[in-house]
């Protein structure tokens, strides 16, 4: 394996004393601009990076955030959220050098023993926290080990961290208005992962708007998943059999609205001449199954670097605060149309 260049290689092929490369490269006072442009142009030249557990042990910062992921690994692979929410975040954190420390754990408890040994070893200077729970331990043990953190999906409440959040009370209404408007009144919501915040949310908006067009609670409900097409291929199969089963369905993500319009065809359900499928987040699964579906539609890469940004603003000193991300807009396609009795 080859060796890592070090600042004795650089002082040597620079010509100077290894003092002044120090000076050079930590942007300190004691050498003329000259000198400081060459050393940095060998640096480049040998491909000499800073050595990270050095500089934690001497107090400088790690060069890195982290970003945990407390979820089933079988849901990741296939979900596009993710990848669109991470390639925004690293969009940002790459043009400051930035690393991204990415790891998937089995769960909250594995997630807090993984920031407490971060904190320990300095391997990280802040985190990005995803997936915010109803009761959640992650806030209160951030804030008290001091490592800084913004919530990625927040409420947008005051707190002790920093958020970035999404309106999802108010994307629900526009869900319920396109499907109410429709003249569907019989509605079921295949939900995510229980215990998540922005799944109380829709929920709870779910039924607020329910109520607030005079709809029966019992025929408008949401079943909980694990966002995988598994599970919501299954529960779609559940409501269907049911006596009076729902005339339009909404998923959490794309893959499960995939997922279920596939069932539909597979049982000889018409889509959307007797069942309207809406998904959470487009993606180019909605665009390219038939009939295309009806989505909400937003830039969740623009999400992540919202994200990233208000991170870098916290270690730069900034103080906590919510910063909300634009809001999704419903777009209408051909999974759904009046339910037959509204024909």
């Amino acid at each position: 394996m080859a060796r890592r260049p070090t600042i004795k290689d650089i002082a040597r092929r620079a010509g100077v004393s290894e003092s002044a490369v120090s000076f050079a490269l930590n942007d300190r006072p004691g050498v003329s601009e000259d000198t400081r442009a060459r050393v940095r142009r060998v640096a480049e030249e040998l491909g000499w990076q800073p050595n990270s557990a050095a500089r934690a042990l001497s107090g400088e910062r790690s060069g890195a955030v982290g970003l945990v992921l407390a979820r089933p690994a079988h849901t990741l692979g296939v979900e596009s959220f993710f990848l669109q929410l991470v390639s925004g975040i690293q969009e940002v954190l790459s043009a400051g050098r930035t690393a991204l420390l990415f790891q998937v754990v089995d769960d909250i408890d594995a997630e807090c023993a993984l920031y407490r040994r971060w904190w320990a070893e300095r391997r990280v200077d802040g985190v990005l926290v995803v997936d915010p729970r109803t009761q959640d331990p992650r806030p209160e043990l951030l804030a008290r080990l001091g490592l800084p953190a913004v919530t990625v999906g927040g409420t947008g409440a005051p707190g002790p961290l920093s958020s970035v959040w999404a309106d999802d009370a108010r994307a629900m209404a526009r869900v319920l208005d396109h499907l109410h408007g429709l003249g569907h009144r019989r509605i079921t919501h295949i939900a995510g992962l229980p215990g998540l915040a922005h799944t109380a949310r829709r929920i709870a908006s779910l039924q607020a708007e329910a109520a607030a067009r005079g709809l029966n609670p019992r025929e408008v409900r949401s079943v909980v998943t694990d966002y995988s097409d598994a599970e919501g291929a299954a529960a779609t199969r559940r409501v269907l059999a049911e006596p009076e089963p729902p005339t339009a369905l909404v998923y959490d993500n794309d893959v499960m609205a995939v997922a279920g319009s596939a069932v539909a065809a597979e049982l000889g359900i018409a889509v959307p001449g007797r069942l309207s499928i809406v998904a959470w987040d487009d993606s180019a699964l909605c665009r390219v199954t038939h009939p295309r579906l009806t989505a909400l539609v937003r830039d969740t890469a623009a999400f992540g670097r919202l994200a990233a940004e208000e991170l870098l603003a916290v270690l730069a000193g900034g103080p906590p605060r919510a910063r909300e991300a634009e809001q999704p807009r419903l777009e209408p396609r051909e999974s759904t149309a009046p339910p037959p009795a509204a024909n």
